[in-house]
């Protein structure tokens, strides 16, 4: 279930070594940086287990960070994302954890962007084939679990009356799960699929009142 197809396993092209802890770390710094909603001030990052032990003759360092300034997994820029980070004045923190991952796996990162008008946090795992999963998230006051690969659809949205268009859009959506936080709703999308670009556009006209994540 953590496959879409035997491309995920066989791995993206890729600036190297691992595709768990490289590709993989960029893809969890990528999800991070779309729900922040661009490049954070400051970017503090908790590794667990396998990632803790060998987060730096891995890359995974160099690749979360690419991940967050919005590098591909194929991009050459991405070994010098921590020093490209640094010129633009963000505060990076690595923090080696002792004890097992919260979330029960072994490649475990979890990543808090913030600058001075809010921050987000978000726990994702590596799950091989530069493939991964978000496995819990913190944004606008909501705490959320996640379960299930990616892609996963979040909207934030103070008219819960509004949801009925998402559910009536183009897509093939395997649960959808429900948090209220006093007048705002926010609603987590499990998708099958990654939209087409079509579907995208559409879905993200479709309420302006929303505040709309793709992960």
């Amino acid at each position: 279930m953590n496959y879409k197809s035997c491309f995920d396993v066989i791995g993206p092209i890729m600036i190297g070594p691992s595709s768990s802890h490289t590709a993989g770390a960029l893809a969890i710094g990528a999800a991070a940086r779309k729900l922040f909603g661009g490049t954070p001030n400051k970017i503090s990052i908790k590794y667990y287990e396998s990632f803790a032990d060998t987060h730096k003759g891995h890359g995974t360092d160099f690749a979360i960070i690419g991940g967050v300034l919005g590098f591909k997994a194929n991009d050459a820029g991405v070994i010098n994302s921590i020093a490209i980070a640094e010129e633009q004045g963000i505060e990076i923190e690595f923090h080696e954890m002792c004890e097992e991952s919260p979330v029960q796996h072994a490649n475990t990162a979890c990543v808090t962007l913030s600058d001075d008008t809010h921050e987000i946090h978000l726990t994702g795992i590596s799950v091989g084939g530069g493939t991964i999963e978000v496995k819990y998230i913190e944004l606008e006051g909501f705490g959320v679990e996640l379960h299930g690969p990616l892609p996963i659809l979040i909207v934030i949205n103070e008219d819960e009356r509004a949801m009925q268009k998402f559910k009536e859009s183009d897509l093939t959506i395997n649960s959808v799960s429900r948090y209220v936080n006093h007048d705002a709703a926010l609603f987590a999308f499990d998708l099958d699929t990654t939209p087409m670009e079509s579907v995208k556009d559409e879905l993200f006209s479709l309420d302006d009142s929303s505040q709309i994540i793709l992960l």
